[in-house]
């Protein structure tokens, strides 16, 4: 891949996307060959009166050469549909005629390894020397419908509309795949593009042509691994600011190489890549069903910016209702309790035996209907209507219901149940007026759930932005228990009372001033998990047992001790700041102890990040309600977790000698916050100079 901060940039992909003009390079007239289903595929945009140049050296009724198709008309784009082998003299031709973008289809270069690599530098060579475009290689094309371009060879390409999607996918199969089910759904493409290897064109360069695109309102984002990170992240925030982005990411089961800590352990790329994008505004999810629904919905409507946003649901048949209520939940979406006027008119409208206090049942729907959508949209506590009905004609119309129902400012999300012409054609029409529209319960949780995940992330993104600062320290040498306590403190990270200890005689002063019981552990930099080696003793009350710890400790050859007050019982946490190789520095949080490690229950943030970012992150944990006073036991304080995992990510950020700071366990207690346990790693002398 060509070094990004090198390579010549041109101000827009309008010559990709938007082209005046397309030579095929390699069109062929056997049916099967690559470069004759392009031509194909480009037939409409001839058929506008733009210029198609077919190109083939060997053929004496096409074009010899792009720089004779350009002097018939003007190239913008060129399709190489070459083998491998030939791509890169055919690029560096086309960029010699002046041609600014170019497709390169075939595969057999990085992916495929050997002479192929050799191929794909030779590519990445012509772009950096030229400055032309290039998407791919090893990609299926993309789609532009509004623009009549059907850059693709994959049949029925042609028959997805235009609509109000956009697609940036990783991966060329999963580009068309998507295209089709937007198409089945009613949406249609704005534009649909797959990468391939990328060795110029990547997901952010599109995200950021997307950003000045009038006919893209929502953007579908399908990744498979990350190169730059911070690029990412700053396309995706600044997109989302514009329209709605949602994002598939692929590895849920990545377990790659493990660093030594338990943060490296849980943050894996697939939970960063997940959490960064979220931070930057993206609405993540978790199949390709589920990003048709969230993406379609928030091509049509958006919720106004809450970070609790309240969802109304309304239900013409109870057991669908209750599926979709059951799937809002397992979500986090509040569905809040309907005031006492709102169910004193629903009484007015329904059976006495419907239930009325959120969800609504309206049993089989009828011509009340719309009132009920529009009384409960009117709701002070509702944000977000979302409702499901079958359909049937003879009891309701459900189009005209809606249009009764619809409050400005009030997103509607309804699944309509059915099959034939007469179900897709009233989906249509409730699009037509800016109604999400699903085909059941689980699609119309899934965009609902969009809908507030989009309302959260822009909750968070107004006003001012003050981000912590924390000081430069002296990263030199390595650190223990003590030292890393003591780089705590700095921050305002409270500990406990302790001695570093030496000496046995040492160790019991240490009993005397701090008074039993105490915890007694090996101190020594090199060993980040103490208690898998016996070097943790806990309870100490007496010297007697003072003795017998310090016996254990010298048996794994202990050279110094550390004594320290034993903390109250409470709930154990791990919260830790590392670099991340893609994405920078990151903060991450979970339950403590060896529990996070087998739920794989965390949150992550990308740091710096404020306060009051971070303070949101224990709500994301499945165990949050451990943390809420669970038992009688005691409650986080959000607000000091937010004020500590900031401080520890500032700190990172502030000084690059440090690799990572790991508090485990950060034990909540009645009293506040307080860490038990502390590991720092920090680079080499040398080796932080250079970074």
């Amino acid at each position: 891949m060509t070094d990004t901060a090198s390579r010549p940039q041109t101000t827009s992909l309008w010559p990709l996307f938007a082209p005046r003009g397309i030579a095929v390079v390699g069109a062929s007239r056997h049916p099967g060959k690559l470069g004759a289903a392009l031509a194909r595929s480009l037939c409409g945009y001839a058929e506008r009166g733009a210029h198609l140049a077919l190109v083939n050296s060997r053929d004496e009724t096409m074009h010899r050469s792009v720089s004779e198709a350009a002097q018939a008309g003007p190239v913008d784009l060129a399709m190489l549909c070459v083998p491998a082998a030939a791509s890169p003299d055919a690029l560096a031709e086309a960029a010699e005629a002046g041609v600014g973008a170019a497709v390169v289809c075939a595969g057999g270069f990085a992916e495929a390894g050997g002479t192929g690599l050799q191929y794909q530098q030779q590519l990445a060579t012509v772009v950096a020397e030229t400055g032309i475009r290039v998407l791919g290689p090893n990609t299926s094309g993309f789609l532009a419908p509004h623009n009549g371009v059907i850059a693709s060879f994959v049949p029925g390409a042609a028959q997805v509309p235009p609509g109000r999607v956009a697609v940036v996918a990783a991966s060329g199969g999963v580009n068309h795949a998507l295209a089709f089910l937007l198409a089945e759904a009613g949406h249609g493409v704005s534009l649909a593009v797959g990468l391939g290897n990328a060795i110029d064109v990547c997901a952010s360069d599109i995200l950021d042509y997307l950003c000045e695109d009038p006919h893209t309102a929502a953007v579908a984002l399908h990744i498979e691994s990350v190169a730059d990170g911070s690029t990412l992240i700053a396309s995706v925030r600044r997109l989302a600011s514009r329209c709605g982005v949602v994002a598939l990411i692929v590895g849920r089961h990545d377990v790659g190489a493990f660093a030594a800590s338990h943060t490296g352990a849980l943050a894996t790329s697939w939970r960063i890549t997940r959490a960064a994008l979220a931070q930057a505004g993206a609405v993540v999810v978790d199949d390709e069903r589920e990003l048709v629904d969230a993406v379609g919905a928030l091509a049509v409507t958006r919720a106004k910016p809450s970070r609790d946003a309240g969802v109304g649901v309304v239900t013409a048949q109870a057991g669908p209702g209750l599926l979709l209520l059951d799937d809002l939940r397992a979500r986090n979406v509040q569905v809040p309790k309907l005031a006492q006027r709102t169910r004193e008119s629903l009484s007015t409208l329904l059976p006495p035996l419907t239930f009325q206090r959120n969800p609504v049942d309206t049993g089989r729907p009828g011509p009340e209907l719309g009132q009920v959508l529009r009384t409960v949209a009117e709701d002070p506590a509702v944000d977000i209507v979302a409702g499901y009905a079958l359909y049937e004609p003879d009891a309701v119309d459900v189009v005209a219901a809606v249009a009764q129902g619809q409050v400005p400012g009030v997103p509607m999300v309804l699944g309509v149940g059915g099959a034939g012409q007469a179900v897709r054609q009233a989906r249509a029409q409730l699009l037509g007026v800016g109604v999400a529209v699903a085909a059941d319960p689980r699609g119309v949780a899934a965009a609902t759930g969009a809908l507030v995940a989009d309302a959260r992330a822009r909750a968070g993104s107004g006003g001012k932005v003050v981000l912590p600062q924390a000081p430069a320290v002296d990263v030199t040498g390595l650190y223990d228990e003590d030292r890393a306590k003591a780089l705590l403190e700095l921050i305002g990270i409270t500990t406990l009372p302790r001695r570093a200890c030496t000496t046995r005689d040492e160790a019991h002063a240490a009993l005397m001033q701090l008074g039993s019981p105490v915890a007694v552990k090996v101190l020594d930099a090199a060993l980040l998990h103490k208690t898998e080696v016996g070097g943790v003793r806990l309870g100490v009350r007496t010297p007697t047992e003072l003795d017998e710890a310090i016996d254990q400790l010298d048996r794994i050859q202990a050279r110094r001790y550390l004594v320290e007050q034993m903390a109250p019982a409470g709930v154990d946490l791990i919260l830790g700041a590392r670099r991340d190789p893609v994405f920078g520095p990151i903060v991450l949080l979970g339950l403590g102890g060896t529990t996070a490690e087998v739920l794989a229950d965390v949150a992550i943030r990308l740091a710096p990040l404020t306060a009051v970012e971070a303070a949101q992150m224990p709500a994301e944990l499945a165990a949050h309600a451990v943390l809420d006073g669970w038992r009688a036991g005691p409650v986080l304080d959000t607000t000091e977790l937010g004020r500590i995992a900031s401080a520890l990510g500032a700190l990172l950020v502030a000084n690059p000698g440090l690799v990572e700071i790991e508090i485990n366990p950060l034990r909540v207690i009645r009293d506040g916050l307080v860490a038990l346990d502390a590991v720092v790693q920090a680079r080499e002398v040398d080796d932080a100079h250079t970074h």
